[in-house]
């Protein structure tokens, strides 16, 4: 099997450690915005393209924004920014805990090593399922290529595997709307 990006955390070792009013020291997600493109016209887009997780586990926060980062910078560039919308859907809640080691001559008489090794918070994760979705894309149908383009890219910032489902697209065979009686 192929070593991936990630793999120290990103796998679920533990229960849900998420009540920061608890935890002193608690950071802050590294991912800034959830959202990127023009969210006034989510209803006028026609293809609506989810990144899917396939694998239980946590995604940190820094590899959000990484993908985030990928996939709005090329839709910006290829397809411009009132075309698309992109939502992250997932939350970083998950505190990750770490008990540091030193790895230098002596270092035995400076630590304790496991006693008391609870751990100090390094940073937060989103906890996903299999089939939960990371990331959305709303856009044209014209620009599906595009949008499946932006999502690989963003995919190889994830350290899970993941598959790009288109889940709906709306224009073509019959309206899905209701008609109004007159």
């Amino acid at each position: 099997m192929p070593m991936r990006p990630g793999r120290c955390y990103s796998h679920i070792t533990s229960q849900p450690y998420t009540r920061k009013e608890y935890i002193h020291g608690a950071p802050q997600p590294k991912i800034s915005k959830f959202t990127a493109g023009s969210p006034a016209v989510q209803g006028n887009y026609e293809v609506r393209v989810q990144l899917i997780s396939l694998e239980r586990g946590q995604i940190r926060s820094n590899a959000l924004e990484s993908a985030r980062l990928m996939a709005s910078k090329y839709l910006s560039t290829t397809v411009g920014d009132p075309n698309y919308f992109l939502v992250v859907r997932t939350y970083p809640h998950q505190v990750i805990r770490e008990n540091k080691m030193m790895a230098f001559a002596g270092a035995d008489r400076l630590q304790d090593g496991m006693r008391l090794s609870f751990g100090t918070p390094v940073g937060v994760a989103a906890v996903v399922d299999i089939g939960d979705a990371i990331i959305d894309v709303f856009g044209r149908a014209s620009d599906l290529d595009k949008i499946k383009e932006a999502l690989r890219r963003a995919a190889s910032k994830i350290p899970h595997r993941t598959r790009i489902v288109i889940r709906e697209i709306r224009g073509q065979g019959p309206s899905q709307e209701p008609s109004k009686a007159a």
